[in-house]
């Protein structure tokens, strides 16, 4: 055999025993770096369950809410209890930056049996939606599924339903019950929240109260 090709040889054996040696380190290191990612992955699951996806929702109800564009809107809704049709009474307040409405409704076909209409305006409707953000209405995220299903729900007392719209659209919508055993999906006190809608409406306490 000639010289070089010895060399050859030898430097091939070489290369051939430091490929067998890398490939096992390099696929340890994938291993490794794989199960890394995958405990960071299940660790954010576990202790940070709602995600980015919750943080972004939460985001695009405050940004909606606290928007005065001539498009928007915010409504509350009062069910009473769950009575016969003919006994069962419902109302309605929605403000946008140029109406505040308050509807009453009479059975489960929401027949309106009363109405009071005001003028708004842009500014009024800015102090309205700040304090509404300030009492922290659009901080909870909604429900999904089942969890989110209102029909028949605190049968022998009020549900309460907020919504904030676009063109018509709902954006974001949370609702609570004055039943202990079904709060829903808004995670604040109800009452300072429709007392701001109640007195945006004159009057409007009155007319409610004789309804239930």
């Amino acid at each position: 055999m000639k010289e070089y090709e010895y060399y050859i040889i030898i430097v091939f054996n070489m290369a051939n025993y430091r490929t067998t040696r890398i490939i096992p380190v390099a696929l340890v290191l994938i291993i490794v770096a794989v199960a890394i990612f995958g405990l960071i992955y299940f660790a954010q699951l576990l202790f940070f369950p709602g995600g980015n996806g919750s943080t972004d929702k939460s985001d695009t109800g405050q940004s909606a809410l606290t928007d005065i564009s001539a498009n928007r809107s915010v409504i509350m809704t009062v069910r009473g209890k769950i009575v016969a049709n003919e006994n069962f009474r419902s109302y309605q307040i929605e403000i946008t930056p140029n109406k505040r409405i308050l509807t009453i409704y009479k059975g489960y076909l929401n027949q309106s049996i009363d109405n009071l209409t005001f003028d708004n305006n842009i500014p009024a409707y800015e102090q309205f939606v700040y304090a509404l953000s300030r009492a922290k209405l659009m901080n909870s995220n909604e429900l999904t599924g089942d969890s989110n299903d209102t029909r028949g729900i605190c049968a022998t007392g009020f549900l309460y339903e907020f919504q904030v719209l676009k063109s018509n659209k709902t954006v974001k919508k949370l609702w609570r019950t004055s039943c202990s055993n079904a709060r829903g999906s808004l995670g604040i006190n109800v009452k300072p929240v429709s007392d701001l809608f109640i007195v945006q409406i004159p009057g409007g306490q009155s007319k409610i109260g004789a309804i239930w």
